[in-house]
């Protein structure tokens, strides 16, 4: 085989493997688990996700949304109150999410939970993202970081007068193993696969956190609910 031969197939192998890339990248932008089996599917969404047109979002599918409140102690969403009236106002269902620091502690998480999220009948039970943040590295061990988050649950579940579900991310399950720890309902992530990581099943599942949706900026979590 010639130099200039060998070179086309070369280029041509890569540019067979870049179609290839693409096309699964598409894919998985647009990828949802199908409704025949999952029926009732919806998002998580945040001020990174920039202006939502609920309208939109809803008319692609999503039948609820979780929405960002805060995290930790210091940090409020900013258009945590906006978001909260459009899904309200779109006849969409809706929940509020706080993100927990293991670092900070659970009191002051509470309060800002507290003083962001309107006490709200018609509203979703709320839910705690369990995930490691950047700048927690002096993390606790499993016996205070239960209790502590006993004390989260139950400040929020008296504000909101519905149990909490657990957002519980791989690693921080390895390393902790809520299911064993508390008894709450569990929400667990994994792309195009249901995890199994838990020590009891789950009840809800982030199917995707790629996805791309008319209505919203950038990727969203799309979340799927056990049938």
């Amino acid at each position: 085989m010639t130099l200039g031969g060998l070179l086309f197939r070369i280029g041509a192998g890569l540019a067979v493997g870049a179609a290839l890339a693409l096309a699964l990248w598409l894919y998985a932008r647009g990828w949802a688990p199908g409704r025949d089996q999952y029926p009732v599917q919806g998002v998580t969404i945040g001020s990174d996700n920039g202006v939502v047109e609920w309208g939109t979002l809803a008319a692609q599918g999503a039948d609820f949304a979780y929405i960002r409140a805060a995290s930790g102690a210091d940090w409020r969403d900013p258009a945590f109150a906006a978001n909260w009236r459009a899904a309200r106002a779109a006849g969409m269902r809706y929940g509020a999410l706080i993100e927990y620091n293991p670092c900070r502690m659970a009191s002051d998480q509470a309060t800002r939970f507290i003083t962001t999220v309107p006490r709200d009948n018609a509203a979703l039970p709320p839910v705690i993202r369990l995930a490691f943040v950047p700048g927690c590295t002096a993390r606790p061990g499993r016996d205070l970081m239960l209790s502590e988050l006993n004390t989260l649950v139950n400040l929020i579940e008296s504000h909101a007068g519905k149990p909490v579900l657990l957002n519980v991310s791989q690693d921080f399950d390895k390393a902790y193993d809520i299911g064993a720890g508390i008894n709450r309902t569990l929400w667990l992530d994994g792309n195009f696969f249901p995890p199994d990581y838990a020590t009891k099943p789950w009840v809800m599942w982030t199917a995707s956190d790629m996805r791309h949706i008319d209505g919203i900026d950038g990727p969203v979590r799309w979340d799927v609910v056990a049938p």
